[in-house]
């Protein structure tokens, strides 16, 4: 709002000098110490017009619009534009006033489903599960906050080979021998099932038997067959009760706990719409779809659609959810998914393939949000030090544990939650902090840091915010901006409310960290140089404690968006 505003002032100047079709925009100064805003189109605009850009810049500044709020002066051709302590101090009240703290929602609502967390029933999260549930969860508030319409779905891969690994090794190790009237036992527990996968999953590359008995195991239980299917979904129930604990304490909600075999009873449609519409061929028995396109850089492989054995794949399975989700909701605009790149082709088949059947109406998006890999210190993927991937309720507790043992160091005694609430705010805020597509080095020390850009520092500012308020026994008054400190403020929240629109257009939330860092670092340079608590003047401390709440109110909204909460202590 304020860049239209300054926009609007250049372009009736533009108007008086004779610019009619003049379209001035402004940008955040590149030299902030300087000014606030900038505008560089009288280099191009001169040229068109045959006139000195310096001489053109002096023009237009001279013909506007007299106003309290902005200053405008000229250097090297930019014009440059500083807010007064006046539009600041307006600023700040109707930002306090405003529920949302001055952001702007955009004016047209999008429907997205949100694909994100992909867990695997029968397998133990690990560390390739976090990056995703992590960004998804970011995305989703951003897009509400937004003004958009968000479902959210886990989607869970529980359809595949790996149900049938797991069962038949169940089955070998003589877990299931109630289920085939070998005696009365039904009873599974999740210590069952983190045992049988890792050692099926073993096996299958090295005993073709083996993987070949799964892959019949897997298609009964497809069919639902019993009682396979029966045993599948006493799996699917144990598993997913685990996988929402785990996801629980990441901060990450879904609205849906939907899964591969949710879209089974759509597979049958979808590959009828692909027979219709003659896209199915054959090959060695199986059924594919031709996407290559002639813009590839690389040819691309035909799509796998069903196996030989009527099989359904990871493709069909995924085919058929966007099909039953336009099935389910009407005029739904995008559909994303935040995996890791390895997926990449696999959706490129899969966009492909729903576009060229019209199971993805024209006008739809279907985007691949894709997240880099969180490394150890040597570079490569984070692993156990015996090379294992480690499971993420490991990093959880992990996170905790160093997060306790620093409220320790710090003379502050804290229980198991607010460790909890601090591990993992330290692990978003140093996952979200980088671009999403970028790989990253997962470093502990670093991200539980109380100074720098780091989760702590945000939540202890938070923190010492309240500690001040819970002192003063006065209500807030007008906000006043007067000093250089509460200048820097107020800059710094004008910058936070620009950074959610680029976080939306990127679908990276880094540059809303370094925004609430920023506004942050501000808050500490008010702190460090005057003591609200003992101000002697009223009306100058109540402006003051309308600031602090007008902070607190930004950061809050910020983290709540980041998914991070804020301990009661620090």
């Amino acid at each position: 709002m304020i860049k239209k505003e300054i926009e609007q002032l250049l372009n009736i100047a533009g108007k008086k000098i004779g610019v009619e079709d003049a379209d001035f925009k402004v940008s955040f100064s590149s030299l902030p110490e300087v000014c606030d805003f900038q505008c560089n189109g009288c280099f191009a605009l001169a040229k068109r017009v045959g006139k000195n850009p310096v001489a053109l810049a002096e023009e237009l500044v001279a013909n506007i619009e007299k106003t309290e709020d902005y200053e405008f002066f000229v250097m090297k051709a930019f014009i440059n534009i500083k807010l007064t302590d006046k539009k600041l101090s307006k600023l700040g009240v109707a930002y306090l006033k405003d529920e949302r703290g001055g952001l702007v929602k955009h004016n047209k609502s999008q429907f997205i489903i949100l694909d994100y967390g992909g867990a695997n029933v029968a397998k133990a999260l690990h560390v390739g599960h976090l990056r995703p549930a992590i960004i998804g969860e970011s995305l989703k508030r951003l897009y509400k906050l937004m003004g958009d319409k968000v479902i959210s779905d886990v989607h869970l891969g529980d359809w595949g080979l790996q149900m049938g690994l797991t069962e038949l090794q169940l089955y070998e190790d003589g877990k299931l021998d109630g289920y085939f009237g070998k005696g009365k036992n039904k009873t599974l527990t999740l210590d069952d099932l983190n045992e049988a996968y890792p050692k099926a999953s073993a096996r299958k590359g090295q005993e073709e038997d083996f993987r070949l008995k799964a892959e019949d195991w897997t298609l009964k239980i497809q069919r639902k067959e019993s009682p396979y299917y029966e045993i599948y979904q006493v799996i699917r129930e144990l598993s997913v009760k685990e996988i929402a604990a785990n996801y629980s304490k990441l901060g990450a909600q879904f609205d849906l706990w939907y899964g591969e075999s949710t879209a089974d009873d759509y597979c049958g449609e979808a590959i009828e719409i692909l027979d219709k519409r003659r896209l199915l061929k054959s090959s060695e028995g199986a059924k594919v779809v031709e996407v290559a396109s002639e813009s590839d850089n690389a040819p691309m492989p035909p799509c796998l659609i069903q196996k030989s054995n009527g099989a359904s794949l990871y493709a069909t399975t995924d085919i058929a959810t966007i099909l039953m989700r336009n099935k389910m909701y009407k005029n739904v605009d995008r559909i994303e998914y935040v995996t890791d790149g390895r997926q990449q082709l696999h959706f490129k088949q899969v966009f492909r393939v729903c576009k060229m059947s019209g199971i993805s109406p024209e006008g739809q998006q279907l985007v691949h949000i894709v997240n880099g890999t969180m490394n150890g210190k040597d570079g490569k993927p984070f692993k156990t030090r015996s090379g294992d991937t480690i499971k993420l309720e490991d990093i959880i507790s992990m996170l905790s544990t160093k997060a306790g043992e620093k409220l320790k160091a710090n003379g502050v005694e804290g229980g198991e939650d607010m460790a909890l609430k601090i591990g993992v705010g330290a692990m978003k805020f140093g996952d979200l902090i980088n671009n999403v597509s970028k790989d990253y080095i997962f470093d502990l020390d670093k991200f539980l840091a109380f100074e720098g850009k780091t989760g702590p520092y945000i939540q202890y500012t938070v923190v010492r915010i309240n500690s001040i308020l819970n002192k003063i026994d006065i209500p807030a008054g007008n906000i006043n901006i007067t000093t250089e400190e509460e200048r820097n403020i107020m800059r710094a929240i004008i910058k936070l409310n620009s950074a959610y629109e680029v976080c939306y257009q990127e679908k990276s939330l880094n540059g809303l960290c370094s925004a609430v860092y920023d506004l942050a670092s501000a808050f500490s340079g008010f702190y460090n140089n005057y003591n609200v608590v003992n101000e002697k003047d009223a009306q100058k401390k109540a402006g003051w404690v309308a600031l602090l709440h007008l902070v607190k109110k930004k950061l809050m909204q910020a983290l709540n968006v980041l998914a991070i909460e804020v301990p009661d202590k620090m």
